[in-house]
């Protein structure tokens, strides 16, 4: 099946990050083999049946799962604007899943015969086999992969199947399957995360002792190191998967069980299907089970600032290998060229992170604006929380994966750099400290300097440039040790609060990250 998950050059649905095998269940029936040729048969049959699209004559005649008390079916518009089976067919894995633990727990608890339930999970897992060789139909007249799912699995093994929908409604059906994937995904996010902290400590490697602007108001500021700068995102990327792994805390529990939102009068288990499923605890509310969707805001929330810092990067670094910057220079692999300008060398992969940051904050919006008037419990509206969830991470594991090539990917031009550095007196802040340091307070130091600037414009100098004399003529105070704290290398060195830009504390800095993430120091 055509995954609706990802563009990008991995697949979420493949990638092990997102699989479910890990909490899959396999239940141990003593016999899973069909014994009866009248079995082996209907399955051979109802398989050959559902490989082909059902005839129109057959889809106006069959009847709802839910039809009973109905005497007409929907109309052609109703049932093509209702349906989500378009959609929340990526549930499908998750789906299978639940079904299997449920039907485990109903026949642990008596409410159906283990011969019911080893036919019941032999047929999930035939159908989960055609969906994913792609001879799965999936029709619209069935309205969402549950009914899909249910309906296939009564014309594959017949009468156990309806026994499968016991102690369960859709509501807290589609509300597990969303949680599960919402946890899977929420893993192979923070993955991808892993993957670029590491492609920019490794850079940060690569450019040790390497000196840049640092920038306030977009306008000159102090000098840094750039294995400062890189470490800044790392420090916020960090931030984004600690939020990933909170949110990941809150959707782990199972709404299984909660039925349509009142629980059921059957002697159901919930704690053995939470269990199976690798939930830490059944939902202790069945209405909050059922209506809740803080687990999908909070995911989309936590994207949405993943989103906005991934967009500052490549804010600053198409800034940077503009040819006004030219500090940096990606490498034709992550380059795009003008159909009309030849000389054209475009950073667009990190212009369309910034791009697509818009999007990812679009579905979060559209899911508060879903979520706002809702009563409990469970209302159709929430049929909508899909496809926001799913553009979004589609949207934030791209923007992740090509923001790691574009690392992997770029040079850092240290001669246009070192050119550069001169302007703008960087060192202005560390010749305030300097006066400090003799024992003048802030405010006046902060004059002094200021003084000292406005001498260097009007002589078109930089503050290492003025003799000792003139910085006299300001203040007597300033001695010839003075010139260890002018220009970018000698303010550098003076950095050493905790944090700092300075060469021994960003030593330190690189050296955690690397201990963290399991960096290799040979390089």
């Amino acid at each position: 099946m055509e995954s609706l998950l990802i563009s990008s050059s991995s697949s979420l649905t493949t990638s092990p990050i997102f699989s479910s095998s890990k909490h899959a269940l396999t239940p141990k029936p003593q016999n899973l083999s069909f014994n009866s040729n009248a079995r082996l048969v209907l399955f051979t049959c109802a398989a050959q049946q559902m490989n082909s699209p059902p005839s129109k004559e057959a889809k106006e005649k069959e009847v709802k799962l839910w039809g009973g008390r109905f005497e007409e079916s929907v109309t052609d518009a109703v049932e093509k604007f209702t349906e989500s089976i378009s959609f929340d067919k990526a549930l499908y894995k998750q789906d299978i899943m639940g079904s299997k633990a449920h039907a485990s727990m109903l026949a642990k608890q008596g409410l159906m015969s283990d011969s019911d339930r080893d036919t019941i999970i032999k047929g999930l897992e035939e159908i989960e086999r055609q969906i994913e060789t792609g001879q799965f139909v999936w029709r619209t007249d069935r309205e969402d992969v549950h009914m899909n799912i249910e309906a296939a699995l009564t014309d594959l093994v017949g009468e156990p199947a309806k026994k499968l929908h016991t102690a369960r409604s859709r509501n807290d059906q589609v509300a597990t399957d969303f949680r599960l994937w919402c946890r899977d995904a929420i893993d192979g996010i923070i993955s991808r995360i892993k993957n670029l902290q590491i492609a920019m400590v490794e850079l940060a490697l690569q450019n040790e002792g390497l000196i840049v602007p640092g920038y306030t108001h977009l306008q000159r500021a102090q000098p840094v190191l750039l294995q400062h700068l890189l470490l800044a995102y790392v420090e916020q990327l960090e931030r984004d998967a600690g939020r990933l792994l909170d949110c990941r805390a809150r959707v782990n529990f199972c709404p299984l069980g909660a039925c349509a939102l009142a629980g059921t009068g059957l002697p159901i288990d919930r704690f053995m299907t939470s269990d199976a499923l690798g939930f830490t605890a059944p939902m202790r509310n069945s209405i909050d089970a059922v209506s809740d969707r803080d687990f999908v805001l909070e995911l989309l929330s936590a994207n949405s600032i993943t989103a906005v810092h991934l967009s500052r990067l490549g804010e600053e670094w198409v800034l940077w290998a503009s040819e006004e910057f030219g500090f940096l220079t990606p490498s034709d692999k992550v380059s795009t060229g003008s159909s009309i300008m030849p000389q054209k060398k475009n950073p667009d992969p990190m212009e369309l992170v910034r791009g697509k940051s818009a999007r990812v904050i679009g579905d979060l919006v559209s899911l508060l604006v879903l979520c706002k008037g809702l009563p409990h419990a469970y209302n159709r509206d929430l049929q909508e929380d899909k496809e926001p969830v799913f553009d979004s991470v589609k949207a934030i594991v791209g923007m992740l994966e090509v923001s790691a090539e574009f690392v992997q990917n770029i040079s850092f031009n240290r001669e246009r750099i070192q050119k550069a550095l001169p302007a703008g007196h960087l060192d202005a802040t560390t010749l305030a400290d300097y006066l400090v340091k003799k024992g003048i307070p802030f405010r006046t130091s902060h004059d002094i300097v200021g003084r000292s600037v406005a001498l260097c414009v009007s002589r078109n100098c930089e503050l290492q440039d003025l003799s000792l004399d003139e910085l006299n003529s300001l203040n007597p105070i300033f001695d010839k040790d003075v010139y260890e704290y002018l220009g970018v290398e000698n303010s550098i060195k003076k950095f050493r609060s905790y944090g700092s830009t300075g060469s021994e504390c960003v030593a330190g800095q690189l050296d955690y990250w690397i201990d963290k993430l399991s960096i290799s120091r040979e390089r």
